[in-house]
């Protein structure tokens, strides 16, 4: 495993994501309500649009330019049949500090 520190959960409020770079690559981690993470690439594949912006409920992220929707367990697009985005497991340890495994 890979996994890098990228910052620490109390910098993310419940229902939010923000995007890190990690190895010139940008992911979104999302904190969701019930306080779970999930992390994905953090740029729509359709047309670049910033998906740690975009709007999220407890299964998928709704990209802010074109309504394009991801998975947030898998990074599928599931709105309409479009390209989808990587997933990454992604954690808190005790001390909030955030860790995303780029395996």
């Amino acid at each position: 495993m890979s996994e890098i520190a990228v910052g620490n959960i109390a910098d993310i409020p419940p229902g939010e994501g923000r995007a890190f770079g990690i190895d010139g690559t940008q992911i979104a981690v999302f904190r969701l309500r019930d306080d779970s993470l999930r992390a994905l690439d953090a740029v729509c594949p359709h047309r670049g649009g910033p998906l740690a912006d975009a709007l999220i409920d407890d299964c998928v992220v709704v990209c802010p330019l074109h309504n394009y929707t991801y998975d947030l367990g898998t990074g599928d697009e599931i709105a309409f049949g479009g390209s989808g985005v990587r997933a990454y497991a992604v954690r808190a340890d005790e001390s909030g500090t955030i860790t995303v495994d780029l395996g």
